[in-house]
């Protein structure tokens, strides 16, 4: 009797298997430059996908990336390109897709025109005190030409408006990564600075704002919290009385919490340091869920796993959870003496589910009892990456093995699940058999079915491994899968 029957014997909904999921959307929406469906929430029945668009022509332009070639057309000015971020409507009972949203044309600092988002990073659905009903908020990706991020907002899903000034009320900040909810609040942070890298903010501070609608955020953490090493407030969760926040830090990862109460700015907790005492290789929490009583952390380094511009990694992903005691185990990883104790992996696993090229832990969703963990995998830049760098063995290996077999049979983000937190299946390890969907970054689970959205910035034209001419890739640009059990 297989393990799906036991559990249905004693009423536990079996979970999702790859055979549960259908694609509902592909090819960037019909536009391959729609890289990452970067942001995702259901609202008022419906699920909204924010896009961003030419992941890889911006990369090149302003990051020093170790490919050559790049895998699409990449334009000296990426802004060649139409990058005008989009949102996209799906309605469940129609089976159909809609854009809602397109970023409007401005003029930027240059004098030229520019769109006023590249993307559309964060998605959260809130109800401030006094109103009637919930409102969508978005969080957008500005150019550094432009005039700084937004939060959008919308009431009845098809008009979107700014609802603070750029740079959350005027500070030289180009991107929001995240909105969380909590305690009748609305928390957010700056992820990138004008002119730098969209991962590092100067102003690593956490914002809170009660009235969203009104624009008024207010910073109620000190800059980095009073640490100079932390360069960026990169994620943040509600979990018990406490909002947690992981920060991005060269020396490994920090963890914080605060009960938000008092004055501000709030007295905050750290939790963990030094990436949970493995250090650089895990440089930032990259996602973060409650689940069953404990608080899951997935790690990463900032470029898929490989961050060339400090020299860190390549390196694999960890899991581990806190308790609310501020007690911590390892589900996923390398085993190692800490001050805590002795760590190993409780699911047996090494760093990455024992997959090299798993450089982040990207998002988490609770769906009926199970939580799933999608991944990034670099796996598919093999064909493309320099290796002057990269270290002997590995290097060695895959010239073994060829970049071409790589790219054919283990390419693709990995999505795992657990029901009790130690015990991991895959659900996919191929991005859903698509070698592109280099990554999953989006889920909302919801009546209907768990959603998926995924990063796949090969569109709408590759340059296969080993040739020079592009050819059309109806592959390349995101997908949205949903998942669900057939009656």
């Amino acid at each position: 009797m297989s393990a799906e029957m036991k559990f249905n014997k004693v009423g536990i909904n079996p979970g999702l298997a790859a055979k549960d999921f259908r694609r509902i959307a592909r090819g960037g929406f019909g536009d391959g430059h729609n890289a990452y469906a970067h942001s995702m929430a259901y609202f008022r029945g419906k699920i909204y996908v924010g896009t961003t668009r030419g992941n890889f022509p911006l990369m090149k332009a302003r990051l020093p990336i170790g490919m050559n070639p790049w895998p699409v057309e990449c334009p000296e000015n990426p802004f060649d390109l139409d990058l005008h971020a989009q949102i996209w409507c799906y309605d469940p009972l129609t089976d159909q897709w809609e854009m809602v949203y397109r970023s409007p044309t401005i003029i930027g600092d240059h004098g030229k025109p520019i769109p006023r988002e590249l993307g559309l990073r964060g998605m959260a659905v809130f109800q401030a005190a006094h109103e009637t009903e919930p409102a969508l908020y978005v969080a957008t990706w500005s150019p550094a030409k432009g005039p700084g991020c937004l939060v959008l907002r919308t009431v009845d899903g098809r008009t979107f408006e700014p609802s603070c000034e750029p740079g959350l009320g005027g500070l030289p900040v180009t991107v929001i990564r995240t909105l969380i909810e909590f305690k009748g609040k609305l928390y957010t942070s700056p992820a990138g600075s004008r002119g730098g890298n969209p991962n590092v903010a100067k102003h690593s501070v956490v914002f809170e704002c009660a009235d969203p609608a009104g624009g008024i955020w207010k910073p109620v953490s000190e800059l980095g919290f009073g640490d100079p090493t932390n360069r960026t407030v990169f994620e943040m969760i509600g979990f018990g009385d406490h909002l947690y926040v992981s920060t991005l830090n060269l020396e490994g990862g920090q963890i914080w919490r605060s009960t938000l109460e008092g004055e501000e700015p709030y007295e905050w907790e750290k939790v963990i340091e030094l990436g949970a005492y493995r250090g650089e290789l895990n440089q930032a929490g990259c996602s973060m869920l409650p689940f069953k009583g404990a608080l899951y952390i997935g790690t990463g380094i900032q470029g898929g796993g490989v961050d060339t511009q400090n020299g860190i990694g390549p390196a694999a992903s960890e899991v581990f959870r806190i308790h609310p005691d501020g007690s911590w185990d390892l589900i996923v990883g390398e085993a190692r003496d800490t001050p805590d104790g002795y760590k190993e992996p409780l699911s047996g696993y090494r760093p990455g589910f024992d997959n090299y090229f798993n450089g982040y832990f990207w998002r988490m969703v609770e769906h009926e009892g199970w939580l799933y963990l999608g991944t990034f995998s670099w796996n598919s830049l093999l064909g493309y990456a320099r290796r002057e760098n990269w270290p002997d063995f590995f290097s060695s290996i895959v010239s073994e093995v060829g970049e071409r077999f790589i790219m054919e049979n283990q390419c693709g983000f990995d999505l795992y699940r657990t029901f009790d937190g130690e015990n991991w299946v895959p659900v996919t390890i191929t991005g859903f058999n698509n070698p592109f969907n280099a990554g999953l970054r989006t889920f909302a689970s919801t009546e209907h079915g768990l959603f998926l959205g995924t990063a796949n910035p090969f569109g709408p034209r590759v340059r296969p491994i080993g040739e020079e001419e592009l050819v059309d890739n109806p592959d390349g640009g995101c997908e949205v899968y949903l998942g669900k059990h057939l009656d």
